[in-house]
């Protein structure tokens, strides 16, 4: 069966204006002016439809602009913020949009209880909620033919209270500014602007309901901003009206205290009376439609447990298992028989949805993205001052509440980044984060050009010919860059189809092995005419881009072949400015247990206190340190000085040991004579780590490793890094 489909009128204007035009307009509007005067009664409406009308028009703006799924408000968020922001609302907003049935329901039965003041108010609720739910199961078409039929009854009911200006002795002094005497319920001790503006401002939080049937209208593109914003201005006009109505048709005094000023004073009271039940009925039905809307989006996203049950559609294309799970939800709101303890977080939940409505437009205006081509174009303001107001608006009408409420959307949040949900769709979050960066780039040259040494960290360009060469040195590059370092991965291409086959293959399943670790890592397959002038290409190219690698990473074995192309490796990476680490493992020992790490020091120079400079052995201490802080292990440093212009006494060894701020355990030993024969008596450790001093060969490494019996890693500093900062 073809799926029924609506448009502006019935899908979008009818719900919004229906939910709007609500209980609060009846009873309680009326008391507003009483409290507030004209103008304190303007500014409240003014201040709330603010809210509403700028969360609508960045509603209607971000609609225009994408191809807006099922779930309203949470389809908006996803596609722009990711399904765990969406998700965290929309799970919220879903439980505030059912339990509100509930609040309607109590509204609704308050109303009939004047006709039928002896029946048990329980059955009475149960009795409303079964004819609700009877009405939405039949179908969403036939719900929405019944509130066409509400909403003619509502016309006649506004028809009916304007006519109160004809048949009443009219007061024109009115009164502009209020005294705010209170309410029946606190004995009329008195209120204030903030106090009334809390009450009235649940009265225009309906314009999400026409989104939320987004899933099943013939072109949402066209029928929310439409039928979203004619409904808000319309229903602003009538509120607006009704002040000036009900501050000629009755005293202050009367309007304060009779909360059915309305009804008394109306042409026609029964035809009021019938609108406010009608008005109750009809929110109490479009939530109770569109709650489980909302329900079915959160279901095809795989967010929620059983997802694929909740999905789950009827042959009339109705959302029968979310529509059960919400009616299970209202049951549940109206056995608590009073919703006053919980009510005011389900407003927090709708405001929260609304600020998050406009910072989603707010987003997308900022980041200029080809892709934000709005038919319906807003000005910035707008979903600035939507997003701010929403936010103050909740700690303004309860602190405690509103603050409850963001630590429950923190929650689902964390728990939906927990669940590691994907979307197929994707969404604006990496156009966010390069705006960002973007951001930070141009402030960070706009501050000093060259690259500053505070803020060095480990970024590793790693050329790779076999896949050997990464495997054997992963635990230690992830010893290196754990947690805030990167990776860059330059595959030289290998004319062997099936070797080259293989190597991609096993370069995904690196960068997958990174990304669990949580570290930031590409690659890129480059073609290898000659391996050094391909890596100094790569260098030199890569020395014009801000996040580039700074180090050099290369991993030999006793197999590597070409040697010398090492060497050059080494003077290529001084001539671009990179750093170079080169990793020369014993054997089959590896890192052995990966705990003891000696650092060797030579070179130092003799001013190194008052220059605040190691010269060549910055890199390698930096590393010894980045590699002892992922093992939890502990350095020895032996700091070899066969010059007789440097002494190091032992204030200078205390000197070095706090300007470096090695672990607390470390030993530092001043030793003399060649470093072969130093290195050889050290045999009670994992790794060496080496400066690689001006002139030493590859062979002389390899040749140190081998009669070692131990690996090494050996380092070159870029000049950009320094270990005394």
């Amino acid at each position: 069966m073809i799926k029924k489909t609506f448009g502006t009128f019935a899908g979008v204007f009818t719900p919004t204006t229906l939910t709007i035009l609500g209980v609060i307009m009846y009873i309680r509007q009326p008391w507003v002016v009483g409290n507030a005067g004209v103008l304190g009664a303007l500014g409240i409406v003014l201040l709330s439809v603010a809210i509403t009308l700028t969360t609508a028009l960045s509603l209607s703006s971000i609609t225009t602009n994408i191809r807006i799924g099922s779930g309203g408000a949470f389809s908006l968020i996803s596609q722009s913020l990711g399904l765990e922001i969406g998700g965290a609302i929309g799970i919220p907003f879903y439980f505030a949009q059912s339990i509100a049935v509930a609040m309607y329901i109590f509204g609704f039965r308050e109303g009939l209880q004047t006709l039928t003041p002896d029946v048990n108010p329980l059955i009475l609720d149960l009795l409303i909620f079964a004819v609700v739910m009877g009405i939405a199961f039949i179908s969403t078409s036939f719900a929405f033919k019944i509130q066409f039929v509400i909403l003619g009854i509502i016309v006649l009911s506004l028809v009916s209270i304007y006519g109160a200006l004809f048949v009443n002795e009219l007061d024109y002094n009115i009164q502009w500014t209020g005294t705010y005497p209170g309410s029946i319920e606190n004995d009329f001790n008195g209120s204030s602007f903030w106090i009334v503006f809390a009450v009235f401002f649940p009265a225009v939080t309906g314009v999400m309901a026409g989104a939320n049937m987004s899933g099943d209208l013939t072109n949402p593109r066209k029928s929310i901003p439409v039928g979203t914003i004619s409904s808000v201005i319309i229903t602003t006009i009538i509120y607006v009206s009704l002040i000036f109505v009900a501050a000629v048709i009755a005293s202050p005094d009367e309007l304060a205290r009779n909360y059915n000023v309305f009804i008394d004073k109306s042409l026609y009271g029964p035809i009021v009376l019938a609108g406010l039940l009608g008005a109750t009925l009809s929110s109490a039905l479009g939530s109770f439609v569109g709650a489980p809307r909302i329900l079915l989006a959160l279901g095809e996203k795989n967010i929620l447990p059983k997802s694929q049950k909740l999905a789950k559609k009827s042959k009339k294309g109705e959302p029968v298992n979310a529509m059960l799970i919400t009616a299970v939800l209202v049951l549940f709101g109206i056995s608590l028989r009073n919703l006053n303890t919980i009510a005011p977080l389900l407003t927090m939940f709708f405001m929260i949805t609304y600020a998050m409505v406009n910072v989603v437009a707010l987003v997308e205006q900022t980041l200029g993205l080809p892709s934000y081509r709005p038919t319906l174009k807003i000005p910035i303001i707008v979903p600035a001052i939507g997003a701010f107001g929403s936010i103050a608006i909740m700690f303004v009408l309860n602190v405690i509440i509103a603050l409850f409420s963001l630590i429950f959307i923190v929650i689902f949040y964390l728990y939906l980044v927990k669940m590691n949900i994907k979307s197929a769709a994707g969404d604006s979050r990496s156009g966010l984060f390069t705006a960002l960066a973007e951001w930070a780039t141009k402030k960070t040259n706009s501050l000093r050009q060259e690259r500053e040494v505070r803020s060095w960290r480990p970024d590793l360009l790693i050329p790779v010919t076999m896949p050997k060469e990464l495997r054997s040195s992963f635990k230690l590059i992830h010893s290196i860059i754990y947690p805030k370092g990167s990776v860059k991965i330059l595959a030289l291409r290998n004319e062997n189809e099936a070797e080259q086959r293989n190597m991609e293959n096993f370069l995904k399943n690196a960068v997958k092995k990174f990304k669990e670790s949580d570290i930031s890592v590409s690659y890129t397959v480059i073609d290898n005419t000659d391996f050094n002038t391909t890596v100094n290409v790569s260098m030199q190219s890569l020395n014009a881009a801000f996040f580039k690698p700074n180090i050099i990473f290369a991993s030999l074995d006793s197999a590597t072949s070409n040697l010398g192309y090492y060497n050059q490796l080494i003077l290529d990476s001084r001539k671009n400015n990179f750093g170079m680490i080169i990793y020369i493992p014993y054997a089959t020992a590896s890192l052995a247990i990966e705990k003891s790490i000696n650092l060797w020091m030579t070179n130092i120079p003799v001013d190194w206190k008052s220059t605040f400079s190691v010269k060549d052995n910055n890199l390698s201490a930096l590393i010894s340190l980045l590699i002892c802080r992922n093992w939890k292990g502990n350095i020895d440093v032996h700091i070899l000085n066969n010059n007789p212009k440097l002494n190091f006494s032992d204030t200078d060894i205390e000197d070095l040991n706090t300007m470096i701020r090695f672990p607390k355990k470390t030993s530092i030993k001043i030793q003399q004579g060649g470093l072969l024969e130093n290195v050889i008596q050290q045999k009670n450790t994992d790794v060496n780590i080496f400066n690689i001093v001006p002139g030493m060969t590859i062979d002389e490494m390899v040749n140190i490793v081998n009669e070692s019996r131990i690996s090494a890693v050996f380092c070159a500093d870029s000049d950009f890094e320094n270990v005394l900062v």
